[in-house]
């Protein structure tokens, strides 16, 4: 594997210093507020940049992992041997048109993408108003709230393919599901997205959006570092109520804590670690396990 210094200077070439660092702290990148070192952090700022990071990483045998904000991610205390790519602020360009179409940057945040759409008097996308995460991770996770989901909205998907192409996949060749899709089993890399949404009134629009931004606000725990929703919800169930009904309400492993707030997230209370984390999710899947036969699966990604 290429040493470090020799990849930083490679990369520095591509996106100039100022968006190149070392060890990297990546509890600054990630809502849980968790996580060690990168070895090398880069932040790219247009298409023909990922591509060529990428593609040298490919060449040099380097390891790599793309993030957006961090918003669906546990990163191990040790940090990660290689580098991590952020496509978020620098990569978050938004466009609309005339024919009420969305097209943004795999960067862009959900809730920037919803207030644009407002602006402009378009319905359809205010479910994913509240989803702190960057449209590429909702891509990739098929996200949704409150009985909306990307595949109501998502026209196509722009994507590095392993073998280094730009391809634009329609959402029908994504396979969408519950959240999953095509993106990460291909090893595809979102660049971008087009969504499809329809002329409304901003007025409605914007108060759809005060009604879920209340009901997140009262039901969840907004007030603590979290990576969202952690569990999936299993066929039938809701993972938060058989958490719950465990009797694991406000649980806790060192600084990670079932939230006493809602038991489908687990929060950071204040120097938790990714070891804190990782036991108790083993813990609330055992203890669920053997009081209801259902087998919880994380939501969250976590970076090895």
């Amino acid at each position: 594997m290429t040493d470090r210094s020799k990849m930083l200077t490679l990369l520095q070439n591509v996106v100039g210093e100022k968006n190149v660092y070392e060890q990297e702290s990546m509890k600054k990148h990630t809502t849980f507020r968790i996580g060690g070192p990168a070895d090398l952090f880069a932040m790219p700022t247009a298409l023909e940049e990922v591509c060529q990071i990428v593609r040298i990483c490919r060449e040099q045998g380097y390891p790599f992992y793309v993030i957006g904000n961090g918003s669906n991610l546990l990163v191990p205390d040790a940090g990660y041997r290689g580098l991590v790519l952020q496509l978020y602020k620098n990569f978050s360009r938004i466009e609309i048109s005339e024919s009420c179409v969305i097209t943004a940057q795999s960067g862009a945040m959900l809730s920037v993408i919803a207030k644009r759409a407002l602006e402009a008097g378009l319905t359809g996308f205010e479910f994913a108003s509240g989803i702190p995460g960057t449209l590429g991770g909702a891509v990739v996770m098929n996200a949704g709230a409150y009985g909306g989901e990307m595949k109501q909205v998502l026209v196509s998907a722009t994507v590095l393919t392993q073998e280094g192409e730009v391809r634009e996949i329609p959402a029908s060749g994504l396979e969408l599901g519950y959240r999953k899709s095509a993106v990460l089993p291909n090893g595809w890399i979102v660049l971008g997205a087009k969504l499809a949404l329809k002329k409304g009134n901003p007025d409605e629009i914007r108060t759809r959006m005060d009604e879920l931004k209340e009901q997140r606000v009262s039901k969840q725990p907004l007030d603590l570092p979290s990576s969202g929703s952690t569990f999936k919800r299993p066929e039938g169930y809701f993972a938060g109520k058989l958490i719950m009904d465990a009797g694991l309400k406000g649980y806790s492993v060192g600084g990670a804590q079932v939230s006493e707030k809602h038991c489908g997230f687990v929060v950071n209370r204040g120097g938790a670690t990714a070891a804190d984390v990782l036991q108790l999710i083993e813990d609330v899947t055992e203890r669920v396990k053997t009081r209801f036969g259902v087998a919880l699966e994380p939501e969250i990604r976590i970076l090895m």
